[in-house]
């Protein structure tokens, strides 16, 4: 499998496919007194008291609820995105999960200037899957998987090391949505109202986008990469979630073709699906794919390459172009990253939805 679909839903669910086993020992004497270091960022003590009055909580969830005692000082983030939402909510997790691009801290750009004096974050190897016994030694108070593969397996190891928030009933793996994380790490920290005021925001930010760009409602969108011919994000995917929420329409016949998933190769035969309004690449290496399409006797033909509808982003993989802040934020998405997408990325899509091949995004993207 291509390293680039690491960032799409048909390999996240390798993610956590292999486990490895802590024991019961190190669970049990991790477990005992905290050294009670707070990477919580200190708010004032009304704050601090009404973060107090909140707890306990309990977070229902796919394996049940998770009652919090007390407000988390100590959080391991094993999901891959979940550190953006505590650093939004003033909180540095104490370790994070690698996902990609292999940033200080799993931490990346957009959201870094929240650390502010705080240690990086531990980072934690998914390779062979969940580290229970560095997860064990790092003696949190909250274990976040929301944005994972975790299973009950899983969470019945980690909920004996601290009080754990795998993904809601019904959820996906790796398909929580940012505006369903948010809330609930909030209510997690005892800041429900601080967390709702962040989802708000950015909504704020998606009406504004489809008030200044009211002919996005009449347009077809899509994101794709070069995976086994062409492999088509859906709306179970982040990335399609994003284009409806500028006001974009994905192409009719994209949910025959993926089903459920959130994404799959499509046969040349269903290369329609590529002629779209916006068609956003997400490859190796865009100077590069750009000419391999524009010699694809298929895509050639389309109009989406006639009028110079499509912008490339590099996804870092496969030694081709260094992996960009856009394309990787577009695997993202989450409450801290989606302001950056909006601020960037729209700009390249309203560009390429114009139609016009004179205005057509350069290859710097």
């Amino acid at each position: 499998m291509s390293a680039r679909l690491v960032r799409s839903g048909l390999s996240r669910r390798a993610f956590g496919a292999t486990i490895a086993t802590a024991t019961l020992a190190l669970v049990a004497a991790c477990g005992s007194d905290s050294d009670g270091d707070s990477s919580t960022a200190p708010g004032s003590g009304a704050d601090a008291d009404a973060a107090s009055d909140a707890f306990p909580v309990t977070i229902e969830h796919k394996f049940g609820s998770t009652e919090i005692p007390a407000k988390p000082t100590k959080v391991v983030v094993v999901g891959l995105v979940e550190q953006d939402a505590l650093l939004a909510l003033g909180t540095v997790p104490i370790a994070t999960t690698e996902w990609f691009g292999a940033k200080e801290g799993a931490i990346w750009p957009w959201a870094t200037d929240k650390l502010g004096g705080a240690a990086v974050p531990e980072v934690l190897n998914s390779t062979d899957g969940i580290q229970f016994e560095k997860v064990a030694a790092l003696q949190p108070d909250l274990i976040v998987g929301m944005y994972s593969g975790v299973t009950q397996e899983d969470y019945d190891k980690l909920q004996q090391i601290a009080p754990t928030l795998p993904a809601p009933k019904d959820a996906k793996d790796y398909g929580v949505a940012w505006d369903v994380i948010t809330p609930t790490l909030g209510k997690a920290l005892g800041m429900e109202a601080e967390a709702q005021k962040l989802v708000d925001e950015v909504n704020a930010q998606f009406e504004q986008v489809r008030a200044d760009n009211p002919g996005f409602a009449e347009q077809i969108a899509l994101m794709a990469t070069l995976y086994e011919g062409y492999y088509v994000y859906s709306e179970e995917d982040p990335r399609g979630q994003f284009l409806k929420s500028l006001g974009f329409s994905l192409p009719d016949g994209l949910a025959e073709a993926v089903g459920d998933q959130f994404g799959a190769s499509i046969s040349k035969e269903r290369i329609e699906l590529l002629d779209v309004d916006a068609l956003v690449w997400l490859v190796p290496d865009p100077v590069k794919d750009k000419a391999g399409l524009a010699a694809d006797n298929l895509y050639n033909k389309l109009d989406v390459f006639k009028d110079a509808r499509d912008v490339y982003l590099s996804d870092g993989t496969d030694g081709g172009a260094p992996l960009s802040e856009l394309g990787a934020a577009t695997s993202f998405v989450t409450v801290l990253s989606l302001p950056f997408l909006i601020e960037e990325l729209v700009p390249l899509i309203t560009q390429a939805a114009d139609g016009d091949p004179a205005t057509a995004v350069g290859d710097e993207s």
